[in-house]
């Protein structure tokens, strides 16, 4: 044989293999009353990104939501509770997710109205037809309809306002992301 050819496989010689055993053991919940083995995966802390805004993975629905906000940090996290349960308590049928790190508010087959994130000095809400809002919520943005308002740790966050611009997006047209 030359070299730099490779060897022609015999015909008919291949076996075919059995099925491997998983090696990994089972993830069923302990029963009511056991200990957890030593060992036992235990819940990763959430990691927090620039600012600390915290990284939970795209997903639907209210637990991702919660997820986000319990990982807030200090008072954010507060801010974070405040702002969806005015969401809750306005539009009660509002549907929740979490894209990009951040969690949307909207109306289920129409689009989303608003999200929110953690930056480092401030909560920062976009609503996604804030030109729409009457009056305008303050903060500017470089997308055409989207406007900010910028909750601080000082800030007296004024909720009855906070409310009239969540029901008034909240039946606009949403933004599809």
């Amino acid at each position: 044989m030359t070299e730099g050819k490779a060897k022609p496989k015999a015909q008919g010689t291949s076996r075919a293999r059995k099925p491997r055993k998983s090696a990994t053991k089972s993830k069923a919940p302990p029963h009511a009353g056991t200990k957890a083995r030593p060992g036992a995966r235990e819940a990763k802390p959430v990691k927090l990104l620039s600012g600390g805004n915290p990284q939970i993975a795209k997903a639907y629905g209210d637990a991702p939501v919660q997820a986000y906000i319990a990982a807030m940090p200090g008072w954010k996290g507060d801010v974070g509770r405040r702002l969806d349960a005015i969401i809750m308590r306005t539009v009660p049928d509002v549907y929740k997710a979490v894209k990009w790190n951040t969690p949307f508010y909207g109306i289920e087959g129409q689009g989303w109205f608003l999200g929110f994130h953690c930056l480092t000095k401030y909560v920062k809400v976009a609503f996604f037809r804030g030109t729409s809002l009457c009056p305008v919520p303050p903060g500017e943005s470089k997308q055409k309809e989207v406007r900010y308002l910028d909750i601080y740790e000082d800030d007296q966050f004024d909720e009855v306002q906070f409310a009239r611009w969540v029901k008034q997006a909240s039946q606009l047209p949403g933004e599809r992301m």
